[in-house]
């Protein structure tokens, strides 16, 4: 199993070991590797790392695992050029463009954010882990815009815990077919890995995914779209996009959500990770970076106002 998440919810009866659940649910793992991705905090149960092997589980808790890819097995820096919008001596902050991985997985070996990142800072090597050293949250392929990069172990645990308790604010841009059944709402809607697609995502009973938040507010409308302001509550994987197509009005370029033929010419899908408002480690008040919408995506704004 190379890049995989497990996810399920915990049966009954009775409440078990964690290392035990897991040995029963991935049997292609010995118990000191699955103990030793706990220790990595690659294991969840509800929405909080696991801290021990030996907690315990009870009936009806969400556990959710992330297995490292095995590939690069030592990554190596390269010298891509950064577009470094913040730095000191705990972090970064990246405006990523799209087609830019975020960190090694499978398929995707060389290029990505973090090999970008390590040549620009040799000393983020081990922070935080192996394969993806600083990294803090993440953005999909296609998307651009604000990212966190950590420069040392303390600063990576304070930005997790940050994202854990829901202090950070995050604003995207998104440019959506149609117009949403009201200028601004809340969509509250649990979401869960798509049992017949393990590359997407699904909108799924209460009971049966995580908690998933988005509160968005129309900012223009065109004849046949809406730009969209959306604020996730919640980091769930593709959230943003799921929540968008659930409401009716999918994000324009998303093959996998949307339309598979894109309502307007563009090479990814348009959604724009814009402003970002955090507590920075050892600072008492927040802080609010900004990335304006890359060419290739305002270039299309312009388009539609002026048809």
């Amino acid at each position: 199993m190379i890049g995989q998440v497990v996810e399920f919810i915990q049966p009954g009866p009775g409440a078990e070991r964690l290392d035990k659940v897991l040995v029963a649910r991935m049997p292609d793992f010995s118990r000191s590797r699955l103990q030793a991705l706990i220790k990595d905090g690659m294991v969840m149960v509800g929405d909080t790392v696991a801290g021990k092997a030996g907690q315990q589980v009870e009936p009806g808790q969400y556990v959710r695992v992330e297995v490292p890819p095995t590939a690069p097995s030592i990554l190596r820096p390269e010298a891509i050029p950064l577009d470094v919008v913040f730095e000191n001596d705990d972090l970064m902050v990246i405006n990523k463009p799209a087609g830019m991985v975020v960190h090694p997985s499978f398929g995707h070996a060389s290029g990505t954010l973090v090999h970008a990142a390590l040549a620009h800072d040799p000393n983020l090597e081990g922070v935080g882990g192996e394969q993806r050293p600083g990294i803090v949250h993440r953005l999909d392929k296609d998307t651009s815009g604000l990212i966190l990069i950590a420069k040392n172990d303390l600063s990576h645990r304070w930005l997790q815990d940050q994202f854990r308790l829901r202090n950070v604010k995050k604003v995207y841009l998104a440019l959506v077919d149609g117009l949403p059944p009201t200028p601004e709402g809340r969509i509250e809607a649990a979401i869960a890995r798509d049992p017949s697609h393990r590359k997407r995502m699904a909108v799924v009973a209460n009971d049966r995914g995580r908690e998933s938040i988005t509160e968005y507010q129309t900012l223009e409308t065109f004849p046949a779209h809406t730009l969209i302001e959306a604020h996730p509550l919640t980091g769930r994987t593709h959230q943003i996009r799921l929540h968008l197509a659930f409401l009716g009005t999918p994000i324009v370029g998303d093959k996998v959500y949307g339309h598979r033929n894109p309502t307007i010419p563009l090479d990814r899908h348009f959604l724009h990770a814009a402003r970002l408002t955090i507590q920075l480690p050892g600072e008492k008040s927040v802080r609010t970076f900004d990335a304006p919408l890359p060419p290739d995506l305002s270039q299309i704004l312009q388009d539609l106002r002026h048809r």
